[in-house]
């Protein structure tokens, strides 16, 4: 993987840590959805007469992943209604570089060289261990684990979040075969947004009715600048598999989970932590060993 490329998926990473940072004080799970991917799929439908249209052998992909990214928003907002961000969202996207590797071998016939599997694994270790991490029980109002105090995950929680994870790694195997097929990235992703906007919105229609539009209203501006980063860094994504093999690619663009937590540390005083540090630790040198040829 080259050094341009795993840029651009960094890149993408920084930006997507940057958008769920603006949505972070929302706390109306449905209206940041709505605001983002709505938001996206209006740029999409801006961008579709300015870039060329998708091969027609790409359309099942796109159909295909825009189903599953729906069936990925009602996960993730399920996992949002049971646990806490902090103990989901690692899980569900720490998951997903291994489950990645795994499909993209059985199903596209890509395997990864030694440096770059090790690689994946060693950034993959990092981030399910903050994962594990953060369904361990913490003492009440301390931040900390209780001494002696048993591991008691919250388990709807937890499977949630691994079937939050199963659907990122379902899509991003059927984008990268999907964005490889259609000779555009810029098409495949103005498409892709498209698509899987549309029924998003039209659920938070009918659940929020005429509430719905002062509802998003004080968060408008901040919804539109999230859109236009969700459609920048998952853009990057997928320019980027098609120059590169997808399971390396899985595991750097997660490492949004470690920006996100640096993000959170700088800007939102929460504390970073040894358990973070050291996933920070292995992700750059996961990216390292990703970038080593031979």
């Amino acid at each position: 993987m080259t050094p341009l490329v795993t840029g651009a998926v960094l890149a993408a990473a920084v930006t997507h840590a940057g958008w769920n940072a603006l949505a972070h004080r929302i706390q109306d799970r449905l209206v940041v959805f709505t605001l983002i991917v709505g938001g996206a799929s209006v740029i999409g439908g801006l961008m579709a007469p300015f870039v060329p249209v998708p091969a027609a052998a790409a359309w099942p992909y796109l159909i295909g992943s825009a189903v599953l990214h729906v069936g990925y928003h009602a996960l993730l907002l399920r996992s949002f209604s049971l646990g806490d961000f902090g103990q989901v969202y690692p899980i569900a996207r720490g998951t997903a570089p291994l489950v990645v590797t795994v499909a993209a071998a059985v199903f596209v016939d890509e395997r990864v060289g030694g440096w770059q599997l090790t690689g994946v694994v060693v950034a993959s270790a990092g981030l399910v261990g903050l994962a594990v991490w953060g369904v361990l029980p913490i003492g009440r109002g301390t931040g900390e684990r209780r001494t002696g105090e048993a591991a008691r995950p919250h388990w709807p929680a937890v499977l949630a979040a691994l079937a939050t994870g199963l659907s990122i790694s379902a899509y991003t195997v059927i984008d990268g075969v999907g964005v490889r097929a259609a000779g555009t990235a810029g098409g495949y992703v103005a498409w892709l947004m498209i698509l899987e906007g549309i029924p998003l919105v039209l659920y938070a229609i009918c659940v929020r009715r005429s509430a719905l539009w002062p509802q998003l209203r004080p968060y408008a501006g901040r919804g539109l600048l999230g859109a236009v980063m969700a459609v920048t860094a998952y853009g990057l994504v997928l320019w980027a598999q098609t120059r590169a093999p997808l399971a390396p690619i899985a595991a750097l663009r997660e490492s949004s989970i470690i920006v996100g937590a640096a993000i959170g540390a700088l800007f939102f005083k929460e504390r970073f932590g040894g358990p973070r540090i050291a996933a920070a630790v292995l992700m750059v040198a996961g990216i390292g060993l990703m970038l080593t040829t031979g």
